[in-house]
């Protein structure tokens, strides 16, 4: 026998109403469990799945348990007891477990585990008789069908009172024609003659009544019910196949009846499930492809935000060169700005510097003019001299060579002046358009300033 080990002493308690469902081959090897059985136990599917089911098994449990178990099952009978069972960790959990054989076209091909939760009661004996057993059985207690039997006069009572309704049948039968007999072999005994003959018939006939009696109650109980139970256990175990007898009318036959309309309403039921599984598992396939399609898009979509998120990034990356850009403009206009304000008061300087040259042009002017004026009168002074002297004959004559010197000086003074003014008069006109110039550049920077 298997053991599982190691195991605490930690219980873990099964929820009320929930059921613990498993299913195996013939050989024992899990093929199909619940998602409770996988919580409760705490394997995983992939675990459980393929492996034999005395994965679970506990130590505690004797294994005259499983064997009692195997016996009945591989029978064709249903097994139901109380057994403990070993989680993954080495915790333990208790649980009702019933156990049917799983049939196709009357033949087992596997095996079914419903296990439910236990009372305290059921788990407080369950565990005194393990105990019992694993100390050495002094009172030769036995499980039969998942059922404790005791040892002793009250075991042979206990099989008895759970006999079959045949054995049961045929054991009165057998009692009933023994006392026939007797009471017939004593009445012989005791009498002679046509009194003898007449207990002989009497007693012929009881053994007659009793035995047809036998079969009758053979045909209209025991028959129906061997059927019936047949009928029952193949239902249990998922065979809706098995037939059942619905031409009588007796209580049996009306027995039998409600169980094959039973049969027909659960094989009804079980074709709608069919049809409703057929139907989710096309709309669950329909649903896969859909999702597979919509993963698809998803995975394009995907793409395409990536794509997108690396363009945002491009483009992020390029407005913050732009930002950075803009930031240097930003500072270049500043700067120029700057520049251009110095500027505007350099022109504004230039402008203020060449209106006063334009002043002092004017006043120069002013004063060639006074020097022309001056040069034009000692002129007409040095004419005036050179008349005079030309009256005074020999004795003017040095003063007329004077006069004439002072005249020519006279003359050259009012060429240069003459010269003079017109350069000035060009140097102011030329002023004048470059101060005009210059208060264009002073507006321009002005404008570029407050831009």
């Amino acid at each position: 026998m298997r053991k599982n080990f190691p195991v605490t002493s930690v219980e873990y308690e099964m929820q009320e109403g929930r059921h613990i469902v498993s299913m195996t081959d013939l050989k024992g090897k899990i093929t199909y469990v619940n998602p409770y059985f996988v919580e409760v136990s705490g394997y995983e599917p992939e675990e459980l799945i393929g492996k034999p089911h005395n994965l679970i098994r506990h130590p505690d449990v004797p294994p005259g348990a499983f064997e009692d178990l195997w016996q009945t099952i591989k029978r064709g009978q249903p097994w139901t007891g109380i057994v403990k069972n070993r989680r993954k960790n080495g915790d333990f959990y208790w649980v009702v477990a019933n156990v049917t054989p799983v049939m196709a076209q009357g033949r087992i091909t596997g095996y079914m585990s419903v296990r439910t939760k236990p009372s305290r009661a059921q788990i407080d004996a369950a565990e005194q008789l393990y105990r019992a057993i694993r100390e050495g059985n002094k009172d030769g207690v036995a499980i039969e069908a998942g059922q404790v039997i005791p040892g002793g006069w009250r075991g042979w009572l206990a099989r008895n009172a759970n006999a079959s309704n045949a054995t049961r049948l045929l054991v009165a039968q057998i009692v009933t024609t023994g006392a026939l007999c007797v009471s017939a072999a004593i009445a012989l005994a005791a009498t002679s003659g046509s009194m003898a003959a007449a207990a002989a018939v009497v007693a012929v006939l009881g053994i007659a009544g009793s035995i047809a009696t036998y079969r009758q109650l053979r045909v209209a109980l025991l028959r129906p019910m061997t059927q019936g139970l047949l009928a029952a256990r193949s239902m249990a175990g998922g065979d809706l196949s098995e037939t059942v007898d619905t031409s009588r009318h007796d209580d049996a036959g009306q027995l039998l009846r409600a169980l094959y309309q039973t049969k027909v309403n659960l094989a009804a039921m079980l074709g709608d499930v069919r049809a409703n599984i057929a139907t989710v598992n096309s709309s669950t396939h329909e649903i896969a492809e859909a999702n597979l399609d919509f993963s698809a898009r998803t995975e394009m979509q995907a793409s395409h935000l990536q794509e997108t998120a690396a363009s945002m990034e491009q483009l992020s990356s390029t407005v913050k060169q732009n930002a950075e850009h803009a930031e240097q403009a930003q500072q270049l206009v500043a700067s120029a700005a700057a520049v251009a304000s110095k500027g505007s008061e350099v022109v504004d300087r230039v402008g203020a510097t060449m209106s006063d040259i334009n002043t002092s042009s004017r006043k120069i002017v002013d004063i060639i003019g006074m020097i022309d004026d001056i040069a034009f009168q000692t002129n007409l002074l040095s004419l005036n001299a050179a008349v005079e002297a030309a009256r005074a004959g020999e004795q003017g004559r040095g003063f007329a060579v004077v006069a004439s010197e002072v005249r020519k000086l006279a003359q050259r003074s009012a060429l240069a002046a003459k010269e003079i003014k017109t350069l000035i008069e060009e140097s102011g006109t030329r002023i004048e358009a470059g101060n005009a110039l210059v208060g264009e550049a002073s507006q321009t920077m002005t404008d570029i300033v407050g831009a």
